[in-house]
């Protein structure tokens, strides 16, 4: 059986250093895309939507991966890769701690075999058993390219992350770039770390921001 190693070819973008924070170039990637927001008064870890979006991701993502694994001919096995995170703000002109405020497209990677005649083939399967939602109707197979980036591996809780991107931003500036998140890029966040089963200190999130050159 052939296995697409994307944890071993991707390495340098989902396991990168804690310690080293880099400047890499982001190639462009195919991904399961939905887009949501966070509703008032709520927060993404008790949010209805942001939990319904997450579970849609992988409800497509898991049969995908089996279908390919358990295919007479030419099987291919490849890992379910890490959940991804893109954040804006709904509105520009409130806090950017107010977390009814956020904005999100969350992603998970597919191998290029994933075709778009395959992802609508499965999609209208697990409609078909599961029933169909609002969620999955969102689901979108997209291709997604970043470019130059800042990133590091950041361990600890989310409300310290504040902190490392501070360290990013330094970091880019003393190497000619300027952080480009805002009203022309989004806060990337790779989940490597669960946080259902993680202690909080322990958790593990890469951090990537796209730059601009100054």
């Amino acid at each position: 059986m052939k296995t697409i190693e994307l944890k071993k070819e991707l390495k340098f973008l989902y396991l990168p250093s804690a310690k080293k924070i880099e400047i890499v170039k982001v190639p462009k990637l195919q991904f399961i895309m939905i887009d949501g927001t966070i509703e008032k008064g709520k927060e993404p870890g008790n949010s209805p939507s942001f939990a319904e979006a997450t579970q849609a991701l992988y409800s497509v993502a898991y049969p995908l991966k089996f279908m390919f694994k358990k295919r007479k001919t030419n099987p291919i096995d490849y890992p379910v890769m890490p959940l991804e995170g893109l954040w804006g703000l709904q509105d520009a002109s409130q806090d950017v701690a107010r977390k009814d405020n956020w904005s999100y497209t969350l992603m998970l990677l597919q191998p290029d075999i994933v075709t778009q005649d395959i992802y609508s083939e499965m999609l209208e399967q697990v409609r078909k058993k599961k029933g169909d939602s609002p969620a999955l109707s969102k689901l979108r197979l997209a291709h997604f390219e970043e470019g130059i980036c800042v990133q590091v591996m950041h361990i600890g809780p989310y409300a310290t992350e504040p902190a490392t991107i501070e360290r990013m931003r330094v970091f880019a500036l003393e190497n000619g770039y300027r952080d480009n998140v805002g009203p022309n890029g989004l806060h990337h966040e790779i989940y490597i770390g669960d946080p259902r089963k993680t202690a909080p200190e322990k958790l593990k999130t890469v951090l990537r921001h796209p730059l601009r050159k100054v």
